[in-house]
């Protein structure tokens, strides 16, 4: 028999983009993410539509700056994943090509995944694929009332900082993704990981889901 330990399974991590998604949204939870990989097998991909560079600039705002980012697969060529993380954004509004191919994206993929994640206005392209209805849910207070009338089948929760209703996760706005991000970490790896982490980057947690500032600053 060997006495070498069974290997871990990496936890196969997805993330969508999108022309205009948030840069932080993604780039936030990404970095608590590859820090995780330190001590933690993890494999990652960045889905798109298509392999060309995915810029974080508004689509309609042209005068924006922005930043891009190579997506490793396309939908159609994604691989199996156990966690997808789905960023916000202004490119996530409208029934744009890229939009509504990485609703139907969600809608297929969600049956098999162990954990979905939201970050701000992502919860919108979550709810436009069906997967919150009739589940608690939280997004962006400043696009609060867009994203409730988006999908009143949905259970919205205005005073939240983070939701977790089942294996889906929801959060705010942009900044929140990196606190659900590490807070999932927290229930999956172990809160002292996840305190780790966040030491690590030097980032001082929300770590009370159901306490947000920003909820009172919209009048929620």
């Amino acid at each position: 028999m060997s006495d070498n330990p069974p290997q871990k399974q990496p936890l196969r991590i997805g993330v969508i983009l999108f022309p205009g998604f948030q840069a932080l949204d993604a780039f936030g939870p990404l970095d608590v993410i590859n820090v995780l990989s330190r001590t933690e097998p993890v494999t990652l991909s960045l889905l798109s539509s298509t392999l060309t560079p995915i810029s974080t600039q508004s689509p309609d705002i042209p005068s924006t700056t922005g930043q891009s980012i190579l997506p490793t697969h396309t939908y159609a060529t994604a691989p199996p994943l156990d966690v997808l993380l789905v960023p916000g954004g202004r490119g996530s509004r409208g029934t744009s090509a890229p939009v509504t191919e990485a609703i139907t994206f969600i809608q297929n993929i969600y049956p098999s995944l162990k954990y979905l994640i939201t970050v701000c206005t992502g919860s919108g392209l979550v709810a436009r694929a069906g997967v919150l209805d009739g589940r608690r849910a939280t997004t962006n207070k400043m696009a609060w009332r867009e994203m409730r009338d988006l999908r009143p089948a949905v259970d919205w929760v205005a005073r939240a900082r983070w939701v977790v209703d089942g294996n889906v996760w929801t959060s705010s706005g942009v900044s929140a993704g990196i606190d659900v991000t590490l807070a999932w970490i927290g229930e999956v790896f172990g809160e002292e990981k996840a305190k780790g982490i966040a030491d690590w980057i030097e980032y001082s947690r929300h770590e009370d889901a159901d306490v947000d500032p920003f909820a009172e600053l919209y009048g929620l």
